[in-house]
């Protein structure tokens, strides 16, 4: 048998050492699939990618089942994961989107979880049903009762670089969302280019505004969509401006299920090929983790979009 193909390992200067992945295909990814994946499934891929050596995993949401009929399992499946908290170091965040939800998560034990906010009116409308100002109103007291739990709050803000149908989205705008997350006590950031339509300038010039403003770049995560290709380079980008935390997709799963032009988030494996190459860090077993996106594509039907998994589970 031939050996897999490795990269080339050369480093860059100005990258950090060590990347941490946030995955977040059992919840982004599975949100958007037309078809209900079995709870079974769903607690096999979160474990599989926990024993592939991804130690965040973001496990599922706690919004309504009547907006995300595919997560309405939430209750059911966290409950299969507590092992891998208690056990295996493996920090499994939540998306909760109001009071009810947050207390539907930590009343299974959840640590750590999520906020979900627009930098666009129009996305705000048609995701919370609320402006920009309204959603942040609703989401302060969610943090500060989590805050005040003791519980990690990531603050989600998407439409970061475009907006299907306002366009492209001014700095300061993204900024000034930002700053209200930051302020009310968001631990960490999420950037997201919800539509894939980020370039690296762009993403450089977001990155410089947000911490000319006072957000420091290690409360800053970015979230790219890899509509045109961008998301590596969008990626790299951010690693040059000192980003150490990368959202990303086992198997290149998901998209929007408010926005229909989001397409698949980037790749992991796509994203840990390219961080092998540079000398970066992550703790994540390629091998495995090619393997564990190969086994979901099957419970899925079709294959996996990251171009990693299909170069390597094509070699003999």
């Amino acid at each position: 048998m031939t050996p897999r193909p490795l990269p080339m390992r050369v480093p860059a200067a100005g990258l950090p050492a060590r990347v941490r992945i946030h995955e977040v295909g059992p919840r982004d990814g599975l949100q958007n699939e037309k078809a209900t994946v079995p709870t079974d499934v769903k607690a096999a891929f979160v474990h599989r990618l926990a024993a592939a050596g991804l130690t965040t995993v973001e496990a599922t949401s706690f919004v309504h089942p009547k907006w995300v009929p595919q997560l309405a399992d939430a209750e059911d499946l966290y409950p299969r994961l507590a092992g891998l908290t208690a056990a295996g170091g493996v920090d499994l965040p939540v998306l909760v989107p109001n009071i009810r939800g947050l207390e539907r998560a930590t009343a299974l034990g959840a640590r750590r979880v999520a906020v979900f906010a627009s930098a666009t009116e129009t996305f705000a409308r048609r995701n919370l049903n609320r402006t920009v100002d309204e959603s942040l109103a609703m989401f302060a007291p969610v943090v500060a009762r989590a805050k005040a739990d003791g519980l990690h709050v990531r603050g989600y803000l998407s439409m970061c670089f475009g907006d299907p149908w306002e366009g492209p989205v001014p700095l300061d705008q993204v900024v000034r969302t930002a700053r209200a997350l930051a302020g009310m006590g968001c631990d960490e950031l999420s950037l997201g280019d919800t539509i894939g339509v980020a370039t690296p300038g762009h993403v450089s010039a977001l990155l410089d505004a947000l911490t000319a403003d006072g957000i420091p770049v290690d409360r800053l995560g970015v979230h790219f969509h890899d509509t045109y290709g961008q998301a590596l380079a969008n990626t790299l980008a951010a690693l040059q401006h000192g980003v150490t935390t990368v959202d990303a997709s086992a198997g290149g799963l998901g998209g929007c299920p408010f926005a229909g032009s989001a397409t698949g988030n980037l790749a992991t494996e796509d994203l840990v090929w390219m961080l092998q190459g540079l000398g970066v860090e992550t703790g994540v077993d390629l091998d495995a983790l090619v393997a564990t996106s190969v086994w979901m594509a099957g419970r899925l039907g079709r294959p996996s979009p990251s171009r990693t998994v299909t170069a390597l589970s094509h070699k003999e």
